[in-house]
């Protein structure tokens, strides 16, 4: 009797369980899509950057100049990876280091005019993918996928991005 008071219990919450599993079995099918984008447009933009050092240098362009520590935390390793990362992305000619005018002891990182560049070049190729897979999608697809996807982004406290205009229709050529 014990065993099924324990299975009419358990009932329930296996149904959550089972609930939970496909939304993380979705969401890592997603991630590991978005993962490829990411590496695909890396390959074709600058083969020789990682995708730890592209969210470096994305956290630079949307933060601005900022410490190591502030950088360190942003990308959640610590100081002395993030340093070895600075390193490399500075001889790569993307980041500057400054002393901070407030203190000297402190170092600011910024992005270069060719860091930036190179930010939106991988970014737009990211969108140009993204853009074409969302295309596919029928429109009320598209509506749930905004949905889910805010309420997954605001749930682990992700800045949202957003929206680019549309581009304006191109004019026929004569």
């Amino acid at each position: 009797m014990g065993d099924k008071g324990h299975d009419a219990h358990s009932r329930p919450d296996r149904g959550l369980d089972d609930d939970a599993e496909e939304v993380i079995a979705a969401v890592l099918t997603a991630s590991r899509l978005l993962v490829a984008i990411s590496a695909r447009a890396l390959a074709e933009i600058d083969p020789a950057l990682t995708l730890p050092q592209l969210r470096a240098l994305v956290v630079l362009d949307s933060q601005g100049p900022v410490k190591l520590a502030a950088l360190a935390a942003a990308l959640g390793v610590n100081p002395s990876t993030a340093m070895r990362m600075v390193d490399r992305l500075e001889a790569s000619g993307s980041v500057s280091r400054q002393a901070n005018p407030g203190n000297r002891r402190e170092v600011v990182l910024s992005l270069t005019a060719q860091g930036r560049e190179l930010v939106e070049r991988v970014l737009s190729h990211r969108h140009a993918e993204i853009a074409d897979i969302v295309s596919r999608l029928p429109a009320e697809q598209r509506v749930g996928l905004i949905t889910s996807l805010r309420a997954l982004t605001d749930a682990a406290g992700e800045p949202r991005v957003a929206p680019k205009p549309a581009p304006p229709p191109e004019s026929a050529a004569p």
